[in-house]
């Protein structure tokens, strides 16, 4: 299939491992930042094809992963104290929250429902004109824009029964904060390539002059994301610092201007709580006041944040690079996916959950993936 199997080919895998090796004469550590680009890290055992100089880390790209609990809290409330329909994509329903999730709200009777958009969710207010529909939009950029939209069409239709939970979280302001925490030891990053096809490459540049980074917009295949890593590794043994593009054929350097036009529209940046991470200044996304009749907040009551997490996941630190999945002593012991501490490892995202998938690939599961 045409962008499909020439970027899971293992022949040119090998041949661009090999010229990074090639490149490579100093230790480099590389963060990608899409937890799609961490489960093909693992799927296909792309770090063992590195020279030992490279390591890999892996960033707060799942924002199902820094969902707050508390934001969780509320859409349980939301379900279980009010006359509801609560929509939600499906990889947030076993997140936990301070004590319960909303698979649990659900069974104890709660009217939960799994759609595919925030559009399925309209239409359900639309079918449903007696009951609040609320829609728990989650998302980076990548998710933003049809978020807005729902809201959009919603304020045109006169639904007035519909409402968004909004977690909506911008990855610019996460790197900032990683580069600024003082512990971070990246040199380099792979930016995502979805949330790039929104927002473009552009709200990299500053980030990367700022804090001498290279940032290189990457894919999502093996060799999407080894391509990624060379472009990296050839600036920071050249000493230079850009945003570059390796995923070109689906991310402008523009980015995707309407989509952007609708976004601002609708809503406008804030400071907020990142799961694990804490309140990163204007690394969220709220509603506009033109747009507050369809915030749930304003209609169920303000998320209550609190500064406590579990002592025993360290997801926080996951998320931030700090550690790896299989660093935290509670990895694949007190912690799996059947019985998940944490939201990386409940996530269809979360890195924990691939270490536990994937830990086992060794240097050939490229080949043994695509077969």
């Amino acid at each position: 299939m045409k962008y499909i199997d020439e970027y899971r080919n293992l022949n040119s895998a090998g041949q661009i491992a090999e010229s990074i090796a090639k490149i490579t004469r100093k230790p480099h550590t590389i963060m990608e930042i899409c937890g799609g680009q961490t489960h093909a890290i693992m799927k296909y055992g792309i770090e063992e094809l590195l020279p030992t100089e490279i390591t890999l880390l892996h960033g707060p790209g799942c924002p199902v992963c820094v969902t707050p609990a508390e934001v969780i809290d509320k859409a349980i409330e939301i379900t279980t104290h009010y006359s509801t329909i609560l929509c939600s994509f499906g990889d947030m329903i076993r997140v936990p929250g301070t004590e319960n999730d909303l698979s649990s709200a659900r069974a104890d009777g709660g009217d939960v429902r799994v759609v595919y958009s925030p559009l399925d969710a309209l239409k359900i207010a639309r079918e449903n004109p007696d009951k609040e529909v609320v829609f728990f939009a989650i998302g980076f950029e990548t998710t933003a824009p049809v978020n807005a939209m729902s809201v959009v069409q919603a304020k045109d239709l006169g639904t007035s029964n519909f409402s968004l939970l909004v977690s909506q979280f911008l990855i610019p302001p996460a790197i900032e904060s990683i580069l600024g925490s003082g512990r971070s030891q990246v040199s380099g990053f792979l930016a995502p390539g979805h949330v790039c096809s929104v927002t473009g490459c552009v709200p990299y540049e500053v980030i990367a002059r700022s804090h001498h980074v290279p940032i290189v917009v990457t894919g999502f295949e093996p060799v999407d994301i080894l391509q990624g890593i060379y472009h990296c590794v050839k600036q920071l043994e050249e000493g230079r610092v850009e945003v570059e593009n390796q995923y070109a054929r689906s991310v402008r350097y523009s980015g995707n201007q309407p989509a952007q036009k609708l976004m601002a529209e609708v809503f406008q940046p804030a400071a907020r709580k990142w799961r694990g991470i804490g309140e990163i200044s204007l690394g969220s996304l709220t509603l506009r006041e033109e747009y507050a009749a369809f915030n749930a907040e304003k209609r169920f009551g303000p998320v209550r944040y609190s500064e406590t997490d579990s002592e025993l996941c360290v997801a926080g630190q996951v998320l931030q690079g700090l550690l790896k999945p299989a660093d935290c002593p509670a990895f694949g012991q007190q912690c799996t996916p059947d019985h998940p501490l944490g939201a990386p490892m409940v996530s269809s995202e979360g890195a924990c959950a691939a270490y536990y998938k994937y830990q086992s690939n060794s240097r050939t599961s490229i080949h043994k993936a695509k077969s």
